[in-house]
């Protein structure tokens, strides 16, 4: 199999349409959903229609895909996905982070380990010029891994959620990393 990227416990690969049943598994656990749809699962139908071709997309400045699946190294199993995708389609100068593990995966550094990897990946490869995530305010353990990535505090900001959910109260914040300062702290 190819691997866009490995680290010392990760190996992370391009999605496949196959990928659907894994998908719907972790999309479908209601604590990894609670800072996104508030718990509730995403549908088959949503994972097949939105969700799988969002994450199958190529981006035309990369001839690659901006989502890959995660899974462990030493037993192979599927953990979720990681995301640094270009903001804009033609370029890779600002390109989003994010991340959705299983619970599984929670708590063992797994989210830092990729994130970072695929930041180094993004600045010393791929011709990335600076780093951005978001998150729920009220979601402290994304923001943790944002912080341990080396990615500063930009704002606070109030997103337009189609629906509210817990927590959605406090709006969102926004990360960011650029060249300069990964380059600093290399």
């Amino acid at each position: 199999m190819h691997y866009f990227l490995k680290t010392d416990r990760l190996e992370l690969r391009a999605f496949g349409i196959d990928d659907a049943d894994r998908l719907i598994a972790l999309d479908g656990d209601p604590e990894v959903m609670r800072f996104i749809t508030g718990g509730r699962p995403t549908s088959p139908e949503t994972i097949h229609a939105r969700t799988l071709p969002r994450l199958l997309h190529v981006y035309g400045c990369w001839d690659a895909q901006g989502y890959w699946a995660a899974h462990e190294a030493a037993t192979g199993a599927f953990l979720g996905w990681f995301e640094l995708r270009p903001l804009d389609e033609d370029s890779p100068a600002v390109v989003e982070l994010g991340y959705r593990l299983s619970r599984a995966a929670w708590g063992r550094g797994y989210a830092t380990e990729g994130a970072r990897a695929l930041i180094d990946k993004g600045f010393a490869e791929l011709g990335v010029e600076r780093v951005t995530a978001n998150t729920m305010a009220v979601n402290t353990g994304s923001r943790r891994v944002m912080e341990k990535c080396g990615l500063s505090f930009v704002r606070h900001f109030t997103g337009d959620w189609p629906e509210a959910i817990e927590g959605s109260e406090h709006g969102e914040v926004e990360y960011e990393l650029t060249r300069a300062v990964w380059e600093r702290s290399r």
